[in-house]
């Protein structure tokens, strides 16, 4: 084997060793042919099999078919995947229900690929590479010799990123129709030890909220079975030694590169050891597969850092930022926008809108937004959705002489669809009720006065695709707000016969990234943001074709400092939108001072949700100071190094910082929320430093050594006040 091998076969032991030199991940073959998992986590030389399953006679734990070796079982060994009946009583990976009506299916190994580069999955997102040599992928053959089901397991490991993606494919090799009831993309069993999960449970304006539990005996499960990823759970999950934080101990990052249903399940059994399987919610899932056919699972980007919890997010951020996004806009300088939501909601015209540009342009921002309300008959939010044309009434003048008017301000223009969904009142309806998701003989349930597009039907997707082709064409647009105020409901198309309608919902995903790729390839030079409901639908999946999205609809400046620390665990800051609002906020009612609305906002891709001709004159050049600050920063925010360092749900302090990509510029955020009479003076501390150099305060001059920035840290000013902001600029000392 070539140095340059990042996969390697040991072909007396049969195990697989993917490695470079950061990580190891070791599998193997066991007896009758199955797949057991060996070892993930930090780089290890070369596996010599001291980690081959233990054999131990277990009472209770059925063995192999035609075995009488007491001592091996699949319901104890570790393994890489599992079905439902091959004997393995924990959670299973996968269900098949075969023609004769059982649940069973013994997979073992049949042969393996090793190739060159990572290929694509067909209809799917997906982390990429640029070259061949950047990666190595091995897939591995199994079948079920009985219905001649096939599994293609693919592992695809980096060569200079402590990463491993995962996915499964499903190919009916046998003469009977299947159904899959459940088809998980990654499954992996850990040895017993002392472990903990973390989840981003939320809400809708309260999202990915950082929980940590232990793993207790039983299974644990994470999902989502609303059609999207959701507000309130979001589809990335890490576990962790109990020793881990923020800066030390490792951490295991698994994100699902998927925007529908999904399901995690954490299990331990009797003997101690870890399950974890992640993919598709088999919630209302139902496939069916007939003889030659396939099934591609979505992937699973999988992370492992000994370096904490930042060390994990890291990793990902920068996966993420240059293997999953891409186009135009994928490193490219966000702009800074302001939206006219909070200031006008649907009651605009030309005429009410064009001071709010005015100001934009006076104040130095760099977009006008326009959202919900511009088109149809859209007076409020019972009417319109489907019908992508003008408002002729708001825009007299059409939708062109208001983008223009913006452009010669020399700002750009952006604007806000929401193409999944459909109004009762709208022209769509009338003409085609039979595009929307309804059961047969059944009153469907309204959210938001709204209803939702059977988005796996190629007819419907045609017909949005041509209405926003037809405003995009005639009308300069550089940015568009994909919008999703609704879960999915009334699960059923009148395209499916019955038996299946279990394929419904993810249809329904393949065919909105469908519609995506073709809208994104056609229109590469628009930034398109995602947004449902603001984080319902913020996943990995969304990233591969919006470079950004809505983080959350709550604007509160204290609200907002959870939200987007939760966020930053699993996603990189370029790919969280954060506004400045209006104080009393109108989701919590909290006032907050302009200038703690202003940090947290420049935490992430800056903008403002307010009616700037509402300001005072003092706000106002506050404000401009605020967009000249960001400026500066902006590159450094976007696409430096991010590193949490207090979390605000621990304690009564939050504080994050940013690093440059040259590692001279290191920006500093630090917030107290609630004032208090007798404070401790606090301490903050600061990573990912230069040990050796000197930073200088760029604010006092001060001279402070890395390590020292590091390890001693440095007083903070005692303040007198609730929700109080600093932040601190340092820059290397040059000798």
């Amino acid at each position: 084997m070539s140095k340059a091998d990042l996969i390697t076969f040991d072909d007396k032991q049969q195990t697989f060793h993917l490695h470079n030199d950061q990580i190891s991940y070791v599998l193997g073959i066991e007896d009758g042919g199955v797949l057991a998992h060996l070892y993930y986590g930090q780089r290890i030389n070369h596996y010599h099999g001291q980690l081959k399953n233990p054999r131990l006679d277990r009472g209770f734990s059925g063995n192999l078919p035609g075995s009488d070796d007491r001592t091996y079982s699949l319901d104890t060994i570790l393994r890489e995947y599992s079905s439902a009946g091959d004997g393995d009583y924990r959670e299973p990976a996968m269900i098949v229900r075969q023609s004769d009506g059982s649940r069973s299916a013994m997979f073992s190994y049949d042969k393996h690929t090793i190739i060159n580069g990572k290929p694509k999955l067909n209809g799917l997102p997906a982390a990429y590479t640029q070259t061949k040599d950047e990666a190595q992928t091995l897939v591995i053959e199994l079948v079920d010799k009985v219905s001649q089901l096939k599994l293609a397991l693919s592992y695809t490991i980096y060569r200079n990123r402590p990463v491993v993606t995962r996915s499964v494919q499903v190919i009916n090799g046998g003469t009977e129709t299947v159904h899959l009831e459940k088809i998980a993309s990654m499954a992996i069993d850990l040895p017993a030890g002392d472990k903990q999960v973390i989840s981003l449970p939320g809400a809708h304006v309260n999202e990915r909220h950082v929980d940590r539990q232990d793993i207790s005996f039983g299974t644990k499960v994470f999902q989502s079975r609303r059609g999207t990823t959701s507000h309130h759970m979001n589809n990335f999950i890490a576990l962790v030694d109990c020793q881990t934080t923020e800066q030390e101990g490792s951490a295991i990052g698994l994100s699902l590169v998927y925007s529908g249903n999904h399901k995690e399940e954490v299990s331990k059994d009797p003997f101690g050891t870890y399950r974890i399987s992640m993919g598709i919610n088999d919630d209302q899932f139902d496939w069916l597969l007939v003889p030659n056919d396939s099934f591609q699972a979505p992937e699973v980007i999988m992370t492992y850092s000994n370096k904490g919890l930042n060390g994990m997010s890291q990793a990902l951020a920068d996966l993420l930022q240059n293997r999953v996004a891409r186009g135009k806009h994928q490193k490219a300088l966000r702009p800074i926008v302001v939206n006219n939501w909070e200031a006008t909601f649907m009651d605009f015209d030309e005429a009410r809108l064009q001071p709010l540009v005015d100001d934009a342009k006076d104040l130095g921002l760099e977009m006008f937004v326009l959202d919900d309300g511009w088109f149809g008959h859209r007076d409020n939010d019972d009417s319109s959705l489907g019908d992508w044309h003008v408002y002729q009434q708001k825009f007299p003048k059409g939708l062109q002489h208001f983008s223009d008017y913006i452009h010669q301000q020399g700002l750009k223009f952006g604007i806000w669809f929401e193409p999944e969904m459909i109004s009762i009142d709208s022209d769509l309806y009338r003409q085609h009720p039979e595009y929307m998701l309804r059961v047969p003989n059944r009153e469907p349930s309204p959210a938001r006065s709204q209803f939702v597009l059977d988005m796996g039907r190629k007819e419907v997707r045609e017909n949005i695709h041509q209405q926003m082709k037809q405003v995009l064409d005639n009308c300069p647009i550089d940015y568009i707000k994909w919008d999703m105020n609704r879960n999915l409901s009334d699960i059923y198309s009148n395209d499916l016969p019955a038996d299946q309608q279990g394929e419904v919902m993810h249809r329904y995903v393949l065919g909105f990234y469908e519609l995506l790729e073709e809208l994104t390839t056609e229109y590469p030079d628009i930034l398109w943001e995602g947004c449902s409901g603001g984080g319902g639908r913020f996943d990995t999946g969304m990233l591969y074709y919006m470079p950004q999205s809505w983080t959350s609809d709550n604007t509160d400046a204290v609200a907002r400092m959870q939200i987007q620390y939760g966020t930053s665990l699993a996603y990189p800051i370029s790919s969280m939108t954060s506004h400045v609002s209006v104080s009393p906020n109108q989701q919590t009612g909290r006032f907050t001072s302009l200038k703690t609305r202003g940090a947290v906002a420049m935490s992430g891709v800056f903008g403002y949700e307010l009616d700037l001709t509402q300001m005072t004159e003092d706000e106002k050049q506050a404000v401009k100071e605020q967009i000249a600050f960001y400026k500066e920063i902006r590159p450094i925010i976007q696409y430096g190094k991010f590193s949490r360092l207090i979390n605000p749900e621990e304690t009564n302090f939050a504080a994050w910082m940013f690093v440059s990509e040259n590692q001279q510029d290191v920006v500093v955020f630090s917030f107290k929320i609630l004032s208090e009479a007798q404070p401790a003076y606090h301490v903050l501390k600061l990573t990912g430093l230069m040990p050796n150099k000197e930073y200088q305060n760029i604010e006092t001059g001060q001279i402070i050594g890395g390590d020292e920035l590091m390890t001693t840290g440095f007083y903070e000013e005692v303040s007198f006040e609730d929700f109080a902001s600093k932040i601190y600029r340092f820059r290397i000392v040059e000798e």
